[in-house]
């Protein structure tokens, strides 16, 4: 060995010795002590300081592109799901197989805007705590992957199967880029979904269209066969297809226009729930629309009614009349009021004896979506939620709560029995209750006027509004003073509902995160999602009311674990 080469390998070697303790700080956030580390180390010593600086920052490049250097950017969500780095969208093909949920997404492996659309894809035991996996679907020869669904062909009726095993199949819309058809693929996998391999006969269905997309299939008992449920977006109707085998696909009925129809019809889901108390059940059909919304933008509507393999028939008191002048928040029934839940979409295969039907959204809109200020990322997923049915005075509508997995995510605890709001912000301050990642219920007592509510995620000059008025009738969520909100001219804004105020007692349950807040009223009847982008200071919380009869009967808030660390 030559000295040149004994000195390389003891630099080497005393290089790895540094940068294993350094890397350790790194991780830990100790970076001041690190480079000080270095330093001291490296004193006297030109050549080998060079050498070291060089390997230091590729050592922090490392640490950076590593899982363990994600997840600590100013707005990452904690406890949402989001990729690593990178563009992402809609939730797609969404199944559940042999214990573990499959989150499958659209998403950009080029970049941070909009692009190349391929299939991510990342697996949880609870819907809660998320694995990255390799990508799934890429696009390829001209064809990008636009969204769709997945399921457990239980009996192989695709013949893809092997070993007596049944095999995931994912349907999904082709986007060739040369001429913007749109038509539905299929592609299956036998390892549990981490490799995926296209169907050589795609597409299974093409009418030579630039607006048909976003298949969501499933299996139907009575009929025996699968079901499509497929956007014909810009001519908002929903289209129903039959199938034997996934592969040979029959037209059996069209539904729409219908509700909002104010942008084009997207990412739809048909499923049956039960009527609590009865033995009786209804379908509900969901349709994804943009823009128009209820909020603006992106947003979500719903239909409810029956279902017998063939037709959906909406029951009468789903459809809502169209009439000139009916403003957006009159004319369908959404399934959330804020602007950041769109493309919802419901888990496949859920067992028959866990009994619910749970979904997820995407937690942005398409008009600011590619703007907000999140790096390297863009784009997060709402929490999980179960989904259901209610009797309410205007009919049976859809109501919506966390799931229960969520629960595992709760650290320290503090309850408030009972009193007025000014009592319960000196209970907050007493035992320093604030923060960025938050779960907090909250019951307002009855009373006939005036607004209350309560501020998160709030400093001396920025909050988050989240209340009630009661002489309006209304639940609202404010986001103009939240933080940053002069990215995009339509960010900032007031979003509200219609309140049903039951014994005159108003429950609001609010997930915080670093960059959303969502929240739950009156055990779901309404909810909100919207996301915020504070300053790094405001992790106030606070209560308001507009009287001295503004009470609280009961509080509980819990600070979340991170699911990343």
């Amino acid at each position: 060995m030559t000295t040149t080469e004994t000195t390389t390998s003891r630099v080497r070697n005393r290089l790895r010795r540094a940068l294993s303790h350094e890397r350790r700080l790194v991780r830990g956030g100790k970076w001041a002590w690190a480079l000080g580390g270095l330093c001291r180390d490296l004193r006297g010593r030109a050549r080998t300081l060079l050498l070291l600086v060089a390997a230091l920052a590729a050592a922090l490049v490392s640490v950076a592109a590593s899982p363990q250097g994600f997840y600590m950017e100013p707005f990452r969500p904690q406890y949402h799901f989001t990729p690593e780095k990178n563009w992402m969208n809609d939730p797609n093909g969404m199944v559940f197989y042999e214990g573990e949920y499959h989150l499958f997404y659209q998403y950009n492996p080029a970049g941070d805007k909009w692009g190349h659309m391929s299939w991510g894809h990342a697996v949880s035991p609870d819907m809660v705590h998320w694995t990255h996996l390799p990508l799934a679907l890429a696009e390829a020869d001209n064809v990008m992957i636009f969204s769709g669904s997945a399921l457990v062909d239980w009996k192989n009726s695709s013949g893809f199967g092997k070993d007596g095993r049944p095999p995931l199949v994912a349907v999904y819309t082709g986007f060739r880029t040369t001429d913007r058809v749109q038509f539905q693929c299929i592609a299956y996998s036998n390892d549990k979904g981490r490799t995926w391999t296209k169907y050589s006969g795609n597409p299974v269905i093409d009418i030579n269209s630039m607006d048909f997309r976003d298949p969501k299939v499933q299996w139907h008992d009575a009929t025996r066969r699968w079901i499509m449920t497929v956007s014909l977006s810009a001519e908002h109707k929903v289209r129903f297809y039959g199938s034997d085998n996934l592969k040979a696909w029959t037209l059996l009925s069209e539904f729409g226009p219908a509700g909002a129809t104010g942008g084009v019809w997207e990412c739809p889901d048909l499923f049956e729930l039960p009527l609590p108390g009865t033995n009786d059940k209804r379908w509900v059909l969901v349709v994804n629309m943009n823009p128009g919304s209820v909020a603006g933008g992106s947003g979500g509507q719903y239909f409810i009614g029956r279902f017998d393999g063939t037709q959906f028939v909406a029951d009468r008191d789903s459809l809502i009349p169209p009439r000139p002048g009916r403003s957006a928040s009159e004319s369908a029934h959404w399934f959330d009021y804020g602007p950041d839940y769109y493309a919802a979409v419901s888990w496949s295969d859920v067992p028959a004896s866990d009994g619910r039907r749970l979904w997820l959204g995407w937690m942005s809109n398409w008009e600011y979506g590619g703007d907000v200020p999140t790096s390297p990322w863009r784009s997060a997923m709402s929490i999980p939620r179960e989904v259901g049915l209610s009797r309410t005075a205007e009919g049976i509508r859809l109501v919506q709560k966390p799931v229960r997995e969520m629960e595992s995510l709760r650290d320290r605890h503090f309850a408030f029995k009972s009193g007025d709001v000014s009592e319960a912000n000196a209970w907050l301050k007493e035992r320093h209750v604030q923060g960025d990642q938050l779960e907090l219920m909250v019951e307002f007592a009855p009373r006939s006027s005036g607004t209350e509510g309560v501020k998160v995620l709030k400093s001396d000059t920025e909050a988050t509004v989240i209340g009630v008025d009661r002489q309006r009738g209304r639940a609202f969520v404010d986001r103009t003073q939240s933080g940053n909100v002069t990215f995009h001219q339509k960010f900032s804004g007031v979003y509200d509902a219609p309140l049903a105020v039951h014994d005159g007692r108003v429950k609001l349950h609010l997930f915080v995160d670093a960059s959303s807040v969502e929240v739950f009223v009156n055990d779901g009847e309404r909810v909100f999602t919207s996301l915020v982008y504070p300053s790094a200071a405001s992790r106030g919380v606070e209560f308001f009311g507009s009287a001295a009869s503004a009470r609280i009967t009961s509080l509980d808030v819990w600070t979340l674990k991170s699911i990343w660390k």
